[in-house]
């Protein structure tokens, strides 16, 4: 059988498979099913300095192929991340990304300080929070504070960093560009896309928030495309996900140029989401021939 182990950014995962942040939690509920040590990854609940209630509800809503999320980095908080799950997740045997948030750039660089001496693999900095001092304009849409935020968190930590992209940008390579030029290790891709539900009966939003994340195979098409683009324009590593429901799809994204993917929304739907798309990207390959998983990234033929 191939080797499915991946490397990215020093950090060896067992398996190209990561679940994904915010629909995994901190992986325990998904334990009960099968050992989480099988996955190569967790990306943890999005953490933030201090514990955050969320959104009011209703923050999420039902859509064809997807869901629409308004939960509003509903976590802890980072001190009982590090005491309390933390430790539990590395008693796993599995790789650990901490994927944190914040409002502004201090915010950002006092994460990456707490979490400097910690047993964290990677930090993975999701940029598509509001910047409360630049008029809320989220950190991820303009090279310029995306750069900003990446070299600064980069000050404040050795931990691998990856960036995590937002797609609702006129330009994901000029984004990407500016993560890289900006020291980041790593680029993750995509965070959600900005949509909205309304109760045709009330003429309400459903969600309380007004507009939400949509995620689920809906978004698959434009994941690829721009895993792809960015792929293609920069030098380091890039994990691929949105929308990945099966491993074919998993597939379709190393062969678009992703070194590993996360997968979200499809656990959901089916607990063993993960496992499933694992066990038949070893199937693949090894129907292939290929000698590791690894060589499957960046082979796509364009026309």
């Amino acid at each position: 059988m191939p080797d499915m182990s991946v490397k990215i950014c020093g950090v060896s995962f067992k398996n190209p498979v990561i679940a994904a942040s915010g629909t995994y939690g901190y992986g325990m509920d998904y334990n009960e099913f099968y050992p989480i040590s099988r996955l190569g990854g967790i990306s943890c609940k999005g953490t933030t300095l201090v514990e955050r209630a969320g959104n009011p509800a209703p923050r999420i809503a039902e859509t064809p192929c997807g869901i629409l999320n308004s939960v509003g980095l509903q976590n802890p908080g980072v001190g009982r991340f590090l005491t309390s799950y933390l430790p539990r997740l590395k008693k796993q045997n599995i790789v650990v990304i901490a994927n944190i948030a914040g409002n502004s750039v201090e915010d950002y660089c006092k994460m990456a300080e707490r979490l400097k001496e910690s047993q964290v693999d990677i930090i993975e900095l999701n940029i598509s929070c509001p910047n409360v001092k630049q008029g809320g304009v989220n950190f991820g849409i303009l090279p310029g504070s995306v750069a900003e935020v990446t070299s600064q968190v980069k000050k404040h930590s050795d931990k691998p960093l990856m960036v995590k992209l937002t797609p609702n940008v006129t330009s994901i390579g000029d984004i990407a560009k500016a993560a890289e030029g900006a020291g980041a290790d790593a680029l993750s891709l995509i965070n959600t896309l900005t949509g909205m539900r309304i109760d045709i009966k009330t003429r309400r939003p459903i969600l309380r928030n007004n507009t939400g994340g949509l995620s689920g195979s809906a978004i698959f098409p434009v994941a690829l495309r721009m895993v792809r683009e960015v792929y293609k324009c920069v030098k380091i590593p890039v994990v691929g996900m949105g929308g990945i429901s099966s491993w074919e799809d998993a597939a379709e994204m190393m062969i678009a140029g992703a070194s590993a993917v996360q997968v979200g929304t499809a656990n959901f739907r089916d607990p063993f989401a993960c496992i499933k798309i694992i066990e038949g990207l070893e199937s693949f390959a090894d129907s292939l021939g290929l000698k590791s998983i690894a060589e499957l990234t960046g082979t796509l033929n364009e026309w």
